[in-house]
């Protein structure tokens, strides 16, 4: 694709998009090839978990969709162009074939080398599709001359497999399905005093397959799919903490399998990764993390000491599973001691120091003992002594709410560990009212339909909700005798 609307966003900008980008790797890759990272492996017969769009004859097939939105506030102020980049995997079968000695070509399973086995594998081949267009022409009806449309045409590749002394031993066979897709952005300035604008992005896989399984669509989808979003001079607001005069508006906003979050350093506004994984604002890797694993939902720890101890077949099998595979193998065993210890944690924050004096050794802490019979938590706020003073009661729509109150479980957008989304409309019982070393407030709950709540109250094992993440169940408390 070619044009000046195309084009990368120049100087400064494009180099904090790079930074983003290292970032949105996490994302795209995540789940890409799993320990212990053969393609014989069951774990790797289910990959491209994350943000796959299919054609829409395959919707139907296995719970996936063909478009993703995505939804945020914008301030304009003095930017007047949006820069916008479209990321995905697009898959690449590929197949293994031996060289015969009448020179024709046999596709075999597998073909062993000294260094690694080759197998049939998908390869992930990432796409970049790029938007660079006027915010004056993405409002009203010009909107839609500004939509991106692309076509990736099917393709085969032969890439021939040598030896040690240059000699074809055989060839890998990659085949390209086709891909279309398109990028529709848009602008609509809200109503009211505040110059703020809902910029909102769609991407649609437009590929005209046939119906088939999730096998069949994966060749012709967008795998990992998600946005980069930039408005040089302009500021976005953040979904999860925007300011008080514009919560109303992010209420209303409408993000289908995707989550905006501003992105880059701290002290940008003009950023944003719109992914198919829940993020923080302004979200880093980790210092320590020596290098992509593709499993984030795992240690990098326990992944690399796993990784090590394979045995050297397994790690034959690995390198000719996929270069990424054969990447993580050699950077574990490359990796010198210092660096592994590094991962076996790290301390983001510490307590000012307060010239207090230390407990001997074998007194105990403060807040880290389990007070017996008591049924605390492990750490008890009201049992600590540095801990701010609770209520027993704390007003929520007009009711008191404390300890025996039935309440509804009404976590919001603010809240972004994907478990509470779970619990969103669950029934619960509030068992007490804690503050935190902050002195903000919480509820400590169990859930009315757990079967272990007993086991909980007696362990100290609760879930902890702000009040403003909870409604009082009034009509049960009238109902109850």
């Amino acid at each position: 694709m070619t044009g000046p609307d195309l084009l990368p966003p120049p100087g400064t900008l494009d180099d904090a998009l790079d930074q983003v980008r290292t970032v949105a790797d996490a994302v795209l890759f995540e789940g890409y090839v799993l320990y212990p990272y053969r393609a014989s492996s069951a774990k790797n017969q289910m990959r491209w978990q994350f943000g796959v769009l299919v054609p829409p004859a395959c919707t139907a097939q296995g719970g996936e969709y063909a478009e993703q939105r995505t939804d945020i506030l914008l301030e304009p102020r003095t930017a007047d162009r949006l820069h916008a980049e479209l990321r995905f995997l697009h898959v690449r079968r590929r197949t293994v074939e031996r060289l015969d000695l009448d020179g024709t070509y046999t596709e075999v399973p597998e073909l062993e080398l000294p260094d690694r086995v080759l197998v049939p594998w998908d390869e992930g081949h990432e796409e970049r599709i790029r938007l660079h267009a006027p915010l004056a022409e993405l409002t009203g009806e010009q909107a839609h001359t500004r939509t991106v449309t692309f076509d990736l045409p099917p393709a085969v590749e032969h890439e021939p497999v040598r030896d040690a002394e240059g000699l074809i031993l055989g060839r890998l066979v990659r085949r390209r399905a086709r891909l279309t897709g398109e990028v529709r952005p848009g602008i609509e300035q809200l109503p009211g005093p505040y110059r703020v604008s809902r910029l909102t992005v769609t991407v649609h896989n437009t590929t005209d397959a046939p119906a088939g399984d999730r096998t069949t669509a994966l060749p012709h989808s967008m795998i990992g799919a998600h946005l980069l979003l930039a408005v040089q001079g302009g500021r976005f607001l953040s979904m999860t903490d925007p300011p008080e005069w514009a919560r109303p508006a992010v209420a209303e906003l409408r993000n289908d399998r995707t989550w905006p979050v501003l992105a880059g350093p701290a002290d940008r506004e003009d950023l944003v990764l719109s992914s198919p994984i829940i993020l923080e604002d302004h979200p880093v890797l980790a210092d320590e993390s020596p290098g992509p694993l593709y499993d984030a939902t795992e240690i990098d720890e326990i992944l690399s000491l796993r990784t090590a101890a394979l045995t050297e077949r397994e790690k034959r099998e690995a390198r000719g599973t996929d270069d990424r595979a054969a990447e993580v193998i050699d950077l574990v065993d490359s990796m010198p001691e210092a660096v592994r210890e590094r991962l076996h944690g790290a301390i983001r924050g510490l307590r000012e120091v307060t010239g207090e004096e230390q407990p001997a050794a074998g007194e105990p802490v403060a807040g880290l003992t389990l007070p017996e019979g008591t049924g605390h938590p492990w750490w008890d706020p009201q049992q600590d002594p540095e801990a701010a003073d609770a209520p027993t009661t704390i007003p929520i729509d007009g009711e008191a709410v404390g300890q025996g109150s039935r309440v509804l479980l009404t976590p919001g957008a603010r809240r972004t560990d994907a478990q509470d989304t779970f619990l969103r409309g669950c029934r619960a019982t509030v068992e007490a009212v804690v503050a935190d070393l902050d002195g903000e407030l919480h509820l400590a709950v169990v859930l009315d339909d757990d079967p272990g709540t007993d086991i909980r109250r007696q362990q100290g094992r609760f879930l902890y909700f702000k009040p403003d993440e909870v409604a009082p169940l009034k009509e049960l408390r009238e109902e109850e005798p």
